[in-house]
Formats: C-alpha cells, sequence, structure tokens
C-alpha cells in the first residue's frame, strides 16, 4: 500500500474515509478567511500526459520546501501510486469487485467507484477543514481517462464540492511532445477550453515534459496566429483548413489563459508553476467567487418563491374545503367517502365528529365546524417566528378569521 505522506501526516486518520470521526459538515467558502485557506489544485488531463508523475513531483517539491500539503488520489483503477498519499480512493472502493458485482468494463467501474466515493465526499471535505490552517495546497489526483472525471455526474458533484468550500483551480497537463503537431495541439487545446467551460473554474495549463520538447513553440503559437498558420502551409486537407480557422477563434480563449512549462522529471519550471498557482488563486477570488455568490442567492430566490407558492396552494386549499380536507405529503387527498356509499348502521365508515378530537390535537371539546385544528395555528406561530417576512403573518391571519368565523356560528 501507499507509503508514508512527504509531509509526515497522520496517514492512518487521514486515509479511512467512512468512519465516524467526520461528522461536522463543511463549511461555506464565504464564510471563511479565503487568504488563509488552502488552494486545491485540481490535476486533469490526457491518458500518458503524466499527471500521476506530476503529483510525484509535486510531493517531493512541497518536501523539500518544507509547504504543508496535502495528496488525495481519486484513481481507483491505478495499481501503484509513487507518491505518499494522505486520502486514497482504494482504501474504500475496490475497482476490481465493483467489476464484478456490476458486470462492469473498466471505464464503467472507475465511474461506479467515483459515485460512491462522491456519497462520503463530505467526509473528504471535513478532514481537509479541521487542517486548512496549516495546509497551503491540497493536489488531487484524478482518473487517467479524462472524460470519466470532468464529464460524470460524480467529477461534477466532487468540483462543486471543493469550489463551495475552498479556492479550486483547474490544473490541465499536457503532452508538451506529441503537442508539437499543429493538429494535436488544436485538440489539446479545445479540450482544455471546454473544461473551462464545464467547470466554470480557474483553469491553468500545464505543458509537462520539457525535458524532451521545447514548449517555447506553443507558446508562440497560442500569441502568434501566423505562426501557427504556417506550420500548417504544407497541408491542404479539411482538417487543416480547419485547425486553421479554429486557431482565429481560440484567440480570446488564448489571451486569459495561464500557463507554465514544467519537466515531471527533472523539475525544471516548478518555481514559475507555483507562481501561477498563486495568480490562479487571485483569479477565483475576483472573477469565480462573486459569480458563486451571485448564483446562491438566485437559488435562495427560487427557494422563497417555491415557499410562498406552497404556502398560497395551502391555503387556498383549506378555503375551500373549511378545514376538512386531508392533505397527504405525496399530494393524495381525502375529503371522506364518497356519498354513493352506504354505511352499516352497525359500523360507520367515516363521522367527522369522531374526526374532532384528532384534529385538535386530542383534546376533549370538539373543533368547531370548519376551523383549522389548534396544533394546525400553534404550528404555523412557530414558523411565523422563524420566518419574518409578511407572509406568513397574512397567511396565519386568515386561518384565525376563518376559526372566529365557525366558532361564532
Amino acid at each position: 500500500m501507499s507509503g508514508q505522506s512527504a509531509m509526515g501526516t497522520k496517514q492512518v486518520a487521514d486515509r479511512t474515509i467512512g468512519s465516524k470521526t467526520a461528522t461536522k459538515g463543511p463549511t461555506h467558502v464565504e464564510e471563511k478567511n479565503i487568504k488563509k485557506l488552502p488552494t486545491i489544485v485540481l490535476v486533469v488531463g490526457m491518458a500518458g500526459s503524466g499527471k500521476t508523475r506530476f503529483m510525484h513531483r509535486m510531493n517531493i517539491e512541497m518536501h523539500e520546501k518544507q509547504i504543508p500539503s496535502f495528496f488525495i488520489n481519486l484513481d481507483p483503477a491505478v495499481v501503484d501510486v509513487p507518491y505518499g498519499v494522505n486520502i486514497d480512493i482504494r482504501d474504500t472502493v475496490n475497482h476490481k469487485e465493483v467489476m464484478k458485482q456490476y458486470s462492469l468494463g473498466p471505464n464503467g467501474a472507475i465511474i461506479t467507484s467515483l459515485n460512491l466515493f462522491a456519497t462520503r465526499f463530505d467526509q473528504v471535505l471535513s478532514y481537509i477543514e479541521q487542517r486548512q490552517d496549516e495546509l497551503e495546497y491540497v493536489f488531487i489526483d484524478t482518473p487517467g481517462q479524462i472524460e470519466v472525471f470532468t464529464w460524470s455526474a460524480s467529477g461534477q458533484i466532487i468540483m462543486e464540492s471543493l469550489a463551495s468550500t475552498f479556492p479550486t483551480v483547474v490544473m490541465y497537463v499536457m503532452d508538451t511532445a506529441r503537442s508539437n503537431n499543429p493538429s494535436t495541439f488544436m485538440s489539446n487545446m479545445m479540450y482544455s477550453c471546454g473544461i473551462l467551460y464545464r467547470t466554470q473554474l480557474p483553469l491553468l495549463l500545464c505543458m509537462n515534459k520539457i525535458d524532451i520538447a521545447d514548449h517555447k513553440t506553443l507558446m508562440t503559437w497560442m500569441k502568434d496566429t501566423e505562426t501557427f498558420k504556417e506550420a500548417l502551409a504544407d497541408e491542404g486537407s479539411y482538417s487543416a483548413q480547419l485547425t486553421k480557422s479554429m486557431s482565429v477563434v481560440m484567440q480570446e480563449f488564448y489571451a486569459n489563459l495561464r500557463c507554465a512549462g514544467i519537466s515531471a522529471v527533472t523539475g525544471e519550471g516548478t518555481e514559475e508553476l507555483l507562481a501561477q498557482l498563486k495568480e490562479s488563486k487571485s483569479d477565483y477570488v475576483e472573477v469565480f467567487l462573486p459569480e458563486l455568490k451571485a448564483k446562491m442567492a438566485r437559488r435562495r430566490e427560487e427557494d422563497k418563491e417555491k415557499e410562498k407558492e406552497n404556502l398560497k396552494r395551502l391555503a387556498t386549499d383549506l378555503e375551500q374545503t373549511e378545514g376538512f380536507k386531508i392533505v397527504a405529503g405525496c399530494g393524495a387527498e381525502w375529503d371522506g367517502p364518497d356519498e354513493d356509499i352506504e354505511n352499516d348502521s352497525d359500523e360507520e365508515l367515516y363521522n367527522p365528529e369522531d374526526m374532532a378530537p384528532q384534529r385538535a390535537g386530542l383534546e376533549d371539546d370538539p373543533l368547531p365546524d370548519g376551523a383549522p385544528p389548534p396544533h394546525l395555528l400553534k404550528k404555523l406561530q412557530q414558523e411565523q417566528d422563524d420566518d419574518e417576512g409578511p407572509e406568513m403573518a397574512e397567511f396565519l391571519e386568515k386561518m384565525r378569521r376563518i376559526a372566529e368565523e365557525k366558532a361564532g356560528k
């Protein structure tokens, strides 16, 4: 199993997801001091781009620079992890057992494993929160099949949970050597653009393997469209023409994209990468967080509107049925038996007078016909005390008037 974390954290306690120790739910990011929170780095990329080797390099760098960090593995199918992890999905979900029990292939088993792990991800957030004052970074390695994480429901849940609790940055790792081909380069750029719009989070492009291929050519292609077109001058295929057209469209994307070249083997470019990570955290605070707050505000308004609509419907039902209508949580209704039913003299199916003590909260005195039950009025009074809106007070007053009118008859 994985070795000790480079930062010397308590591995046994950190890797026991599912225990009863983590019970407190995560706190929203806007309720914390963002400057003191660790930066979540979600490492994504194509298979073979060097994500796991990059994680290994970051583990070494964090140890050498004495930067307290957390390392999490979310790839359930990986055989061996070459760096010390604090939380490992393999300790919670057995990928091979998932394949066997659910009769799934490798990719289907990875998605199912992530789905199972996502149900406990609040505990992962709680563990990070317990150490948030001492951590600076939390690096998260994702499955090699990029679409399994970035385009799955569980991946979306995990990303949104992280982004709403901590400053989060998506790091897209690309293979610099393979991307020296213009068509492959454009494919990588379009995929990274898709991830940006999918996650709505700051994106940092990490050009890996610069020890075997220089990334300056790729940087030039992003800054100068004509240079990129010249690289495709000898190709006359439809694909080449489409790639040239896409290079013009992608200029807006390139203008706001943060990039850094690094070698996960030698460590070259690490300083620049860490500097870009700090800038990406600032992007989260200045650009993403205000949008997140706006989304939450809109959601709260929608919830309030639904609450008002439900209260109006309840008031309408009580007025129309004079308080006798029984409405179940599933929407089923019972107004008593149909008039066509003939009741036996020795066994009466329904008697409103017999139901009065129950509607009155098991009191001895019968309830005046059509009056709302006192226990309902009491409950509404309690809800009014908790709700400052005028809608509840108006609704409660209407119910009191019905009770007084029926009691006076």
